[in-house]
């Protein structure tokens, strides 16, 4: 464990009697505990290629705004010979600052000193910094850069994982947390940037994981490495407990950047609108997605192309791109107002729904709900992945979650069906039955139990059969009934018909109609009985 061994010469100084003594000791102690202090994690952390504590904050806030909370704090362990070395601010620099002129709280733990773990006092700290940013109502941001709970301090350390854990939960719908993994995060330290909002990793500099690959190999004889076990692309492909996997930590930091913009204080705030004055007309940019649904209902497109030319000058932050691709969600803005994106995505999978799509857009929805950020939906979704795999993993319980977030969501919630709608699938993603407030259809869409082709199978068998004994084109016969099945059962207009959809539009007038939607439901209001919180099937 790497730790900063200068024991702070102030200790030695002269009883101080007049103001000018006690102010050139104030400069002596704050030489140590910053700057001298830096300047040996620079030292430390360069010939590495990583920046410091420091570095990593006066990086990520705007210029000059970072005010520093307890600074001179040490620790107070005698154990192990630790009374001989406690350097001031121990192992985390915690304070506030400003991004994009709004207030964040932040806290970068320090790997130059005792390997950036845990102790009493920083955890202390990182406690007092989270308790200051549930008081005025800001965001946090913490840098998690660790070793783990210090060993020279036992239980006292895991208590105050313990504190940060329950705060973690606290704050959760109050105010938005993010965790940027910036080195190791092992055993109990993991816990709390899972309990955060969003979860940022560096590309082959960060690793998260309860037991790491020494461990694994002693209990079960598997042999790992740190990256293929708990690395950032590990993460953000595989378990999806990261929402971004950055380059390098200049990436992370601007991603986090980006992000807070989209994001109000607090439960009780508002995103700050931009200046953005929508057009009430159809534009060319809008006319390009009448063609963008390929006539073959089986041909995939990609959807962020449609994403894309909804929102604002084109611009769409998207949350965990490599985690369940055949899902897309993300933030975006209409009318300078941030909106929710979730989407189906063809070019993934044909866009059907899995455990793991399922669980992601269910988180997403819920923090969009809790901060009051509109949802869009765009639909295009030929059902669940079937399969022993999914089935045996619980996609019964597990796919219940995003049925459940949607219902929950008392936000303003506007569905876009573009092609396919299937089955229990239809229901799940955004539908008017669970409670979006405008439904409206493309021509293109196709809303039914099951698709043509699948209905066939079940409606016609026995015409099929005859078809073959007579010596019919099959495949002809197949394709007809079901166009045929299609245009009777699944056309958009018959569930317009029964006011299960609001409208049926052309692609080109999507932007128009779902801004004028939003502006539309920017007052509304949801009464649910009372109850102390509801029991997701997790």
């Amino acid at each position: 464990m790497t730790d900063d061994t200068v024991t702070p010469a102030s200790e030695a100084a002269v009883p101080l009697s007049s103001t000018a003594d006690r102010i050139a000791d104030l400069r002596v102690r704050h030489r140590e505990a910053v700057t001298d202090k830096e300047a040996r994690a620079q030292e430390r952390q360069g010939a590495k290629g990583k920046k410091t504590a420091r570095e990593r904050i006066e990086e990520f806030v705007d210029q000059g705004s970072f005010v520093e909370f307890d600074a001179y704090v040490r620790h107070r362990t005698t154990a192990f010979g630790m009374e001989a070395n406690r350097p001031y601010g121990d192992a985390v620099v915690t304070g506030i600052g400003t991004v994009h002129g709004r207030r964040v709280a932040v806290y970068a733990q320090d790997f130059t000193t005792f390997g950036g773990s845990l102790g009493e006092v920083a955890g202390e700290k990182i406690i007092k910094i989270q308790d200051y940013a549930m008081k005025v109502g800001v965001p946090i941001v913490g840098m998690l850069d660790s070793g783990g709970a210090r060993i020279q301090e036992g239980v006292v350390a895991l208590g105050k994982y313990g504190e940060i854990f329950r705060r973690n939960t606290a704050a959760s719908g109050v105010i938005p947390q993010i965790s940027i993994i910036m080195g190791p995060a092992a055993g109990g330290a993991v816990y709390s940037p899972a309990l955060t909002d969003f979860v940022i990793m560096v590309d082959k500099s960060s690793h998260m994981f309860v037991t790491g690959p020494d461990v694994i190999k002693t209990v079960t004889g598997e042999e790992v490495g740190f990256e293929e076990l708990g690395g950032g692309r590990a993460h953000n492909t595989v378990s999806g407990v990261s929402h971004y996997l950055a380059a390098d930590e200049d990436d992370a930091l601007d991603y986090v950047r980006a992000l807070l913009a989209y994001l109000p204080d607090n439960n009780q705030s508002e995103v700050p609108a931009y200046d953005h004055t929508a057009e009430r007309v159809v534009s060319d940019a809008d006319r390009r997605l009448n063609t963008i649904i390929p006539d073959s209902p089986n041909q995939p497109y990609d959807v962020l192309a449609i994403i894309e030319t909804l929102m604002d000058d084109r611009e769409f932050l998207e949350v965990q791109p490599l985690y369940a691709p055949n899902i897309v969600i993300g933030f975006g803005r209409l009318e300078g107002r941030t909106v929710g994106v979730i989407a189906n995505q063809p070019n993934a999978m044909a866009g059907t729904l899995n455990i793991e799509a399922g669980e992601k857009a269910a988180r997403f929805v819920r923090f969009c709900d809790a901060f009051s950020i509109p949802i869009l939906t765009v639909v295009d979704v030929p059902g669940y992945l079937p399969g022993t795999d999914q089935e045996w993993s619980g996609v019964i319980r597990r796919g219940a979650k995003l049925l459940y977030a949607y219902a929950e969501a008392t936000v303003p919630m506007v569905t876009v069906i573009t092609r396919k709608a299937y089955g229990g699938a239809y229901i799940v993603m955004g539908s008017k039955q669970l409670g979006a407030d405008i439904n409206i259809a493309w021509p293109s869409a196709e809303i039914a139990v099951m698709g043509g082709q699948g209905a066939v199978n079940i409606l016609y068998r026995n015409e099929i059969k005859q078809a073959e004994a007579d010596g019919h084109d099959v495949a002809e016969v197949r394709q007809r009934l079901a166009s045929e099945y299609t245009y009777n059962v699944a056309s958009p207009f018959l569930a317009a018909e029964r006011g299960e959809l609001d409208g049926i539009i052309e692609p080109a007038e999507t932007r128009v109609m779902i801004t004028r939607a939003f502006r539309a439901l920017r007052t509304k209001r949801v009464q649910r009985p009372e109850r102390k919180h509801g029991n997701i099937p997790m």
